[in-house]
């Protein structure tokens, strides 16, 4: 998969320097660049993509696991960054597209997203699968999509998510 301006690829070994460059240039902190290194150290990543322009990446995407008692396998979506001057050209979406496939190919039944539910609304994440889900972060902009259909059908539960994510405060 890939955009005009990028191609969207699985992390490989060596990529973490220029992945943790991508995600603070696109947040303007670390935060989200610890977080990414904490989840790779602690063996919680499911998916990593990258989106590469020549020999720069300039997008990542990660999916980490997500503790659901035993109910199903889901993943959580975060973070999404776009390098500055490299957004608004897809990339975005050609990595949430590419992830969601990633995450369907390892057996993912649940994805969950604490984001802007009108993007990630365009890939079938929606508020009222959501709800479905009691998690720390509770609000309007969790969204989840069923990449098994029915697979939050039977009714809420609680969703744990890996411990990197305390850091964030």
């Amino acid at each position: 998969m890939s955009t005009p301006d990028a191609a969207i690829r699985a992390e490989r070994p060596g990529d973490a320097a220029a992945i943790r460059q991508a995600v603070t240039a696109a947040f303007g902190q670390t935060a989200e660049a610890d977080l990414v290194e904490r989840l790779r150290a602690d063996g919680e990543v499911v998916a990593s993509l990258v989106a590469a322009a020549r020999t720069a990446i300039v997008g990542h995407i990660l999916f980490s696991r997500l503790d659901t008692g035993g109910r199903c396998a889901a993943a959580a979506l975060a973070p999404l960054a776009v390098v500055p001057g490299w957004q608004r050209r897809g990339i975005g979406a050609a990595l949430v597209r590419a992830g969601i496939d990633a995450c369907r190919d390892k057996a993912v039944a649940v994805l969950v997203v604490l984001g802007d539910p009108a993007f990630y609304g365009r890939f079938g994440f929606t508020r009222a699968l959501g709800a479905r889900l009691r998690t720390p972060y509770d609000c309007d902009a969790l969204t989840a999509l069923e990449l098994v259909p029915g697979a939050l059908a039977a009714g809420a539960f609680a969703v744990r998510y890996p411990r990197a994510f305390a850091a964030l405060g």
